[in-house]
């Protein structure tokens, strides 16, 4: 790809202050949030891209960004990424073992709060299509109530989406999806 894009660490965000480099990002895989505008129509806009600790790891890991920090733009480690994030998220390792899943699957994944879960993945990206579907991170020995399942499905309906459960497998690159389809009887 070429020299990795400049990216400064601010709090537990990572800003691209350079449009073009964020621009660029954006179009590679929908990574990011142009400052300012919350459904962007074109991928190229003149403002700072805001990445989250979870991307922009991601894209550290892979070369594609480098990471500096303060007035002397010292370097900002992987490792020190990767401890912010795991003070910043519940449960980092095993919702970054599914981003990186996913990912790698080629889906674009974006934070999923409104939703009330872990993350919204789309097939295509924001914009193009309503993400299909929303996944909840959990742990595989962790029970899941009944309760929980019917106000996932109902959330789910609503938005019109698909709820998956990932339950990531610890210390493997192992990965189980439960998909829930709803049909009235």
């Amino acid at each position: 790809m070429g020299n990795p894009i400049m990216v400064e660490f601010i709090e537990n965000f990572l800003v691209v202050w350079d449009p073009k480099d964020g621009s660029k990002l954006y179009k590679m895989g929908y990574y990011g949030k142009p400052l300012g505008i919350p459904k962007p129509k074109i991928p190229e806009f003149k403002v700072p891209l805001i990445l989250d600790l979870m991307e922009g790891l991601y894209l550290a890991e892979n070369g594609i960004i480098e990471v500096k920090e303060g007035a002397k733009r010292r370097k900002v480690s992987r490792a020190k990424l990767k401890q912010r994030a795991r003070k910043l998220y519940d449960e980092f390792d095993l919702k970054y073992a599914v981003y990186l899943d996913l990912r790698d699957e080629g889906f674009i994944i974006t934070p999923g709060i409104k939703y009330g879960c872990d993350f919204a993945v789309y097939k295509h990206g924001p914009g193009i299509e309503h993400a299909p579907y929303m996944i909840s991170v959990r742990k595989s020995e962790e029970d899941l109530t009944a309760t929980e399942i019917v106000k996932a499905g109902r959330l789910a309906t609503t938005v019109r989406k698909r709820f998956i459960i990932a339950l990531p497998k610890a210390g493997a690159k192992e990965m189980q999806y439960l998909i829930f389809k709803w049909f009235k009887a």
